[in-house]
């Protein structure tokens, strides 16, 4: 039962990582507001914090998208071609994704390497930016991951994979017609 639950939680870290994210760098830039407005009080730190929370957001959401396999790609191309064509096509496409996945983890560890030998740090939080940029190979590391996973749920395990950006429209009356009557 552990076990199921751990792999629940594991199959979407992305997804809980981004919701506190969000939260954070909402509640954050409202009290900012907030503040700026009611007292004229300026927290120094805050856009600071939101914004490096914001660019971490999106790289996990980055991530998260690989899992859903909701990355945008022009697929046209492929559905004219035979079955086995359109798969093998996929299937060299994602290759050349986790390649360039794999360059963008070596070269952004480089980048975090030379932060961490010559600091530069933020102006307002005085953090190291090497820990800032540590998203980058956190990132494609997880994108890298989650391109390979789906590849096996789709090719190996023959799973197929719910389109996120396909519209029940049934489901859609359902919804729209359960909200008027309430």
């Amino acid at each position: 039962m552990f076990v199921k639950h751990l792999l629940k939680f594991l199959d979407n870290f992305e997804s809980y990582v981004c919701q506190l994210l969000l939260s954070f760098f909402v509640i954050i830039l409202f009290l900012q507001i907030a503040l700026r407005v009611c007292f004229n009080y300026v927290i120094p730190w805050s856009e600071e914090i939101s914004r490096f929370a914001f660019v971490w957001f999106v790289f996990f959401g980055a991530a998260y998208a690989a899992r859903l396999a909701a990355h945008n790609r022009v697929m046209l191309q492929f559905k004219v071609l035979p079955k086995i064509c359109e798969d093998v096509a996929m299937i060299v496409t994602d290759v050349i994704w986790v390649v360039f996945n794999l360059v963008m983890i070596k070269k952004s560890i480089e980048v975090i390497q030379d932060l961490t030998e010559f600091p530069f740090m933020s102006p307002a939080l005085e953090w190291s930016m090497a820990y800032v940029y540590w998203i980058f190979p956190i990132s494609f590391g997880l994108m890298t991951i989650r391109v390979i996973q789906v590849d096996i749920m789709k090719y190996i395990l023959k799973i197929e994979l719910k389109d996120v950006d396909s519209v029940d429209l049934e489901e859609t009356k359902q919804l729209i017609s359960d909200s008027d009557q309430s």
